[in-house]
């Protein structure tokens, strides 16, 4: 949902970038979940305010700058229960870690292994099998993504093999 990239003021807040659009979804819950790779843990929110295109909150039992600055680079999650429903169509972007990316040749390219932002648009990060190790940036554009399709667990991609 975000990301924290640092302390913000003098009392132990953070400031967050979100993945999202819809950025005041973290604003209702009162708890969220922080970690990376796997290492998650679950903290209670004191405070929460929008600022502009970014979040700036203050968990439970941070109180200085200090502790805040070591929560940067930590990913903000919430419960997959808590979330509302995606409509026909539509996903999550974590729905699609994991699906299978073919060309319109109908070659396998890999794996989705993360879907991040650049800054312009989404990007598509595709790994291949272990014995390869080759990895592919994609970007997840209406040029180059052609078709979601949650159900065969693929996506359909105009792109090479060598590119």
């Amino acid at each position: 949902m975000a990301r924290i990239i640092g302390p913000w003021g003098v009392k132990g807040w953070v400031k967050l970038l979100p993945h999202t659009d819809e950025i005041d979804m973290l604003c209702g819950h009162a708890k969220w979940w922080l970690g990376r790779n796997g290492d998650w843990r679950e903290v209670n929110i004191a405070g929460i305010e929008q600022k502009g295109r970014h979040l700036v909150a203050q968990i439970d039992g941070i109180v200085v700058p200090e502790e805040a600055v070591k929560l940067k680079g930590l990913d903000v999650a919430l419960p997959r229960a808590v979330l509302p429903a995606s409509a026909e169509g539509e996903f999550y972007k974590v729905d699609l870690v994991g699906l299978e990316v073919l060309n319109e040749d109908g070659n396998a390219l890999g794996r989705v292994a993360e879907l991040y932002t650049n800054g312009a648009h989404d990007v598509l990060r595709v790994v291949t099998a272990e014995g390869e190790q080759k990895e592919r940036l994609i970007p997840f554009v209406p040029a180059v993504v052609r078709q979601v399709d949650m159900a065969a667990g693929a996506i359909h991609v105009e792109w090479g093999l060598d590119w």
